[in-house]
């Protein structure tokens, strides 16, 4: 445990980026952990899918914490909990939320701004503090562990990217060791995030982004890229269109062009810890 999040960090290479493969659920991880990936990052979108409820707000901090656990002990590989806006609005509860995913042996985790009773951002002093809070909590366990510090207000229509990039820098002061402002309107914007900061920048490749190839995020610097809930709603998307053929037309022929049994189950044990 005490080397996993100094392997993590080691990833984090301003213009030589990582992928950060967000896993949904246990099976997830471990196929991807046997197909090359470097580290696994949990989605709190993705969790909530597998438990039946829609994405933000809706997975208490006990869930995410044994949700993240369970991957943790599933593979070989560091794992980042993305733990929302770490499940309550005062700097003590981040601190907690850090304190507890270092207990379970993640190598770290993202906190955002948003704040999660109307989906806007805190104010921008007590989202700094929240974040000074958190990279306290992350110095105090004693081992290496990247805390990454997001400001989400861009992609939730809620500041524009001058405001992103001012809450960076704050949180870039405030001790965070990664930095993320999820879908600038632009790689202009992104490239200009990069260049704010020293620190490390994680960018998402959904959307416009995901037509984006590595060569191009590391050419504006990005360290870290991660994926989001997109593997997710991938698996949600096969689910609903095949579904949908099968249940509407009663055609099954063309739909169900599923992975061998066999392929699956050598890659889970491809994957699977040590």
């Amino acid at each position: 445990m005490n080397d996993i999040g100094m392997v993590f960090r080691e990833l984090h290479k301003p213009g030589d980026p990582f992928t950060l493969m967000n896993a949904y659920d246990v099976g997830s991880a471990k196929v991807l952990a046997a197909l090359g990936a470097q580290a696994i990052g949990t989605t709190s979108s993705g969790h909530a899918f597998t438990l039946g409820r829609p994405d933000m707000g809706n997975v208490s901090r006990d869930e995410a914490l044994a949700h993240a656990e369970s991957i943790v002990s599933a593979v070989s590989l560091p794992v980042s909990g993305d733990f929302e806006n770490g499940y309550g609005d005062a700097p003590e509860d981040v601190a907690e939320t850090v304190r507890l995913a270092g207990e379970i042996g993640l190598a770290g985790i993202s906190i955002e701004d948003t704040r999660m009773s109307d989906h806007g951002a805190y104010e921008a002093e007590l989202a700094v503090e929240r974040i000074r809070a958190g990279a306290a909590a992350a110095r105090a366990l004693g081992r290496d562990f990247v805390f990454v510090a997001r400001a989400d207000g861009v992609m939730n229509e809620v500041y524009d990217t001058n405001e992103a990039i001012r809450r960076l820098q704050a949180f870039d002061a405030a001790g965070a060791d990664c930095l993320y402002a999820p879908l600038p309107p632009s790689m202009e914007d992104l490239a200009r995030i990069c260049a704010a900061t020293a620190k490390p920048v994680n960018a998402l490749a959904v959307g416009p982004f995901a037509r984006v190839s590595r060569a191009e995020f590391a050419g504006i610097g990005v360290a870290r890229i991660s994926l989001g809930s997109a593997l997710a709603r991938v698996t949600h998307a096969a689910l609903i269109n095949t579904a949908k053929h099968i249940l509407n037309d009663g055609d099954f022929s063309d739909f169900l062009e599923a992975a061998p049994g066999s392929e699956v189950d050598a890659l889970l044990a491809k994957g699977a810890a040590e």
